[in-house]
């Protein structure tokens, strides 16, 4: 049975209240990765849509002999969409519910419900002076109040409206804390509800990225030609976990109080919240008597200039979307680094309730930008970091080297296989191979494949040379924030220079092959090296052996196994946490001493132990495997320095984890047209009064929420349908779509946490087009 794994890497744009909107899409990503970890369980019967995913899962196994997975692993946003994407992260990791976020969407993101308590009116005729002024700003020409807002709703909009305008003057009349302190009750009662298991396989890397703005942002040094060093100030705050699945559920993705500082961080909308600034969830942890032992860790790795500078009191951050509101850089960095155990559909999702942006008028016609489209659309509906496109071409590029690398590594295989039997004679493949054989072989093989190489070499050793040093200098750099330099390269000129002194004026011998000074580098730093090769094995493991009838498929999957619990060793030795706590005093020590840095390292990371630790691991798990696969495991270990040496000088990214091209899916109104025409216009009310809308209406959350859901669920049999090779017919989707349509108004009709009416009007138009 073939095996896949469908990736979603998902990015949230901020929107202001379509994030209700989008709650609804994440939903439907995680009760479908629900729905697929409970297919590979074999657990019991499922309920509603769930029941419809799993349904499709099989169908395609069924059809198409292909076991997929779904695994939801990097979440994205701004703004508003970043607290989706931070409950999303924790639901997936942990295994709570999302059923509370949906709560607090649904009941609490109102104006009435926000606004600071010292902003509220106190009677109906508070600062009744101020009327006036409020009617003036709702009817004056160009106020837009009438075209933005709906009749049967304008009434309560403009009543809100007004009480905001008279509550409080000059101040945000949302409170800060307030808002935290709702965050927080939401994951208390995430915690607080069923926990089933987390949705990624143990030890599967989930990230998370949301984006904050530092208002008044720090100094930072920048060289050029002339002058040779200029100050600029960095406003830009990304806050990003990663973490590693749990076995079992109910362990938090970080501490609460992290993940809502996250939340209020990336959703102080200018002017409506009051800035976040540490103190307030310092606040919060007392008022919920929370604990935080981790707060110290967690300031210096989000913020780590301002704590080696002593500044966190000044610190305030606002709004996300104010700097990057289409967070696709974080997300892309995150690809750096993941396990391939099986193939993979890598697909980049983001979520864009308004792809229009404006909306444009039915007529056609501009109006004069007026007080509330000055104030509000600057803020809301423009676009920042416009456009995508330098990202998609980013994405389009790396999968382009992933194409790269596959074919080159398939053209090489049988003259790999041919030097590496040559070698070893063909008798070495029914030898057992004990740690001492490997290793023996191992340094056998690397050496004849730098002799082999000729003047070639150079240029590797050249390329892993100068990879390392800039692997460590951009340590150094992360644990050294008082350097106050943002560049590595200064850093990588002096190591360069104390490498130089230790004998590595040059990579090669004179007879061939590297020095025994480049010997004796690589063997203490040349991690990547380890990983690379490891991931190779994962990468024929998972797709090129899986369709070999000889080969069971359970000797494929303890193979798979072993080799990811070896390069756990490696990926451990990575960080700097794996360096002591000695690290950070040297790091910023390096431009004076390099050595005593370069001496830690070695000591703290044992490369050379470490390797025989994973070979004594890999004799074990060669010993047990049928023999046609230890032999072709044994080909490619041994002949790896061989294709390393071909590929690493023609490759940015020293070879990638994931092997195969990224793909990007959009989900939006405009995308899922199934169940009415007109897209975001026709569907959502959120977008009414500047993307505001659905703050001031019960009746227009429910209305984008259930629309997400549909929508969310639409574009997931979309997704799911498209990883086959041979899709399925055009009314096999349908019905699906249409079953799941069925299934999401039930669940709603049975929680009655949507009118009726709506749920009515929207079925009938389910039955009217898709009979």
């Amino acid at each position: 049975m073939r095996q896949k794994e469908l990736r979603i890497a998902l990015v949230c744009y901020g929107g202001v209240s379509l994030a209700i909107y989008m709650h609804g899409v994440t939903r439907e990503l995680w009760q479908l990765a629900r729905a697929s970890r409970a297919f590979h369980a074999a657990s019991g019967p499922l309920q509603g849509v769930e029941a419809v995913y799993r349904q499709l899962i099989e169908r395609i196994e069924d059809e198409h002999g292909l076991r997929l997975r779904i695994l939801p692993d990097i979440m994205s946003g701004a703004s508003a969409g970043g607290i989706n994407a931070v409950f999303l992260a924790q639901a997936v990791h942990s295994g709570q519910s999302l059923e509370p976020l949906t709560d607090l969407w649904l009941e609490v993101a109102d104006v009435d419900e926000l606004v600071d308590p010292a902003a509220r009116l106190k009677w109906r005729f508070s600062k009744m002076w101020a009327q006036p002024f409020a009617n003036w700003l709702l009817s004056r020409p160009g106020s837009d109040i009438t075209d933005a807002v709906a009749p049967e709703t304008r009434a309560e909009v403009e009543r809100k409206v007004s009480h905001l305008i008279r509550g409080r003057w000059f101040e945000p009349p949302f409170s800060g804390l307030g808002f935290s302190r709702l965050l927080e009750r939401a994951f208390s009662a995430m915690a607080e509800g069923p926990i089933d298991e987390p949705l990624l396989p143990p030890g599967h890397p989930l990230d998370l990225y949301v984006t904050a703005t530092d208002f008044h942002g720090y100094q930072e040094l920048l060289r050029l030609h002339s002058p040779p060093v200029v100050e600029d100030t960095e406003h830009r705050m990304p806050i990003a976990f990663r973490a590693r699945a749990p076995l079992a559920g109910g362990t938090d993705l970080a501490n609460p109080l992290e993940l809502v500082f996250a939340a209020r961080a990336t959703a102080s909308f200018p002017g409506a919240f009051p800035p976040l600034r540490v103190e307030e969830i310092d606040r919060l942890s007392d008022l919920t008597e929370r604990n935080w032992p981790e707060r110290e860790a967690f300031l210096k790795r989000v913020m780590p200039v301002h704590v080696a500078r002593e500044t966190l009191d000044n610190v305030s951050l606002i709004d996300g979307s104010v700097l990057v509101n289409k967070p696709f850089a974080g997300a892309i960095s995150a690809l750096q680094g993941r396990p391939a155990q099986r193939e993979v559909d890598r697909r980049f999702v983001y979520v864009d309730p308004r792809p229009d942006r404006f909306g444009e008028r039915a007529d056609g016609k501009s109006e004069p930008v007026g007080f509330f489209s000055a104030i509000f659309g600057s803020l809301s509906t423009l676009p920042r970091e416009q456009p995508i496109r330098d990202n998609l071409e980013q994405l389009e590029e790396q999968s382009r080297e992933a194409e790269r690398l596959g074919r080159i590594v398939a053209a090489l295989r049988p003259e790999v296989d041919g030097a590496v039997e040559k070698l070893f004679g063909r008798t070495l493949f029914f030898d057992r191979p004990t740690p001492a054989r490997l290793k023996s072989w191992r340094q056998k093989a690397q050496q004849s494949a730098a002799e082999r190489a000729g003047y070639a070499f150079h240029a590797y050793a050249q390329a892993k040379f100068t990879g390392i040093v800039g692997r460590l200098a951009r340590l150094v750099l992360d644990a050294a924030p008082k350097l106050a330099i943002d560049d590595p390269a200064p850093i990588e000129a002096v190591l360069r220079e104390e490498l130089i002194r230790r004998g590595l004026e040059t990579l090669a011998s004179p007879s061939g092959g590297a020095s025994a000074e480049a010997i004796a580098f690589f063997r203490e730093h040349d991690i990547g090296f380890r990983i690379r090769r490891l991931r190779l094995l994962a990468r024929r493991l998972a797709r090129d052996w899986e369709a070999d009838p000889e080969i069971p498929d359970d000797a494929l999957e303890q193979a798979r196994d072993a080799v990811y619990r070896i390069l756990s060793l490696y990926f451990e030795k990575e960080g700097t946490a794996a360096l002591g706590s000695r690290f950070g005093d040297l790091a910023e020590r390096v431009l004076q001493d390099p050595g005593t840095l370069l001496d830690l390292i070695e000591a703290q990371r044992l490369l050379p132990e470490l390797d025989d630790r994973a070979e004594e691991m890999l004799a074990e798990a060669l010993e047990v495997m049928p023999k046609n696969l230890r032999r072709r495991m044994l080909l490619t270990y041994l002949g790896f320095p061989y294709y390393d040496v071909a590929t690493l000088p023609l490759l940015r990214n020293e070879g990638l984890t994931e092997f195969d091209p990224v793909k990007v899916d959009r989900i939006s109104p405009d995308d899922a047209r199934s169940i009415r025409e007109g897209g975001t216009a026709a569907t959502l009310r959120g977008i009414e009064f500047y993307n505001f809308g659905a703050f001031f209406s019960r009746a227009y959350r429910e209305n984008d929420y259930l629309w997400g859901r549909l929508h969310g669920c639409e574009r997931m049999i979309d997704l799911v349908c498209s990883t086959l090779d041979k899709p399925f017919a055009p009314e096999t989707c349908a019905h699906f779509k249409r079953e799941a349509f069925h299934a999401i108004l039930d669940e709603e009709q049975r929680t009655g946490r949507c009118a009726l009416r709506l749920i009515d009007e929207i079925r009938g138009e389910i039955v009217a087009r898709m009979p």
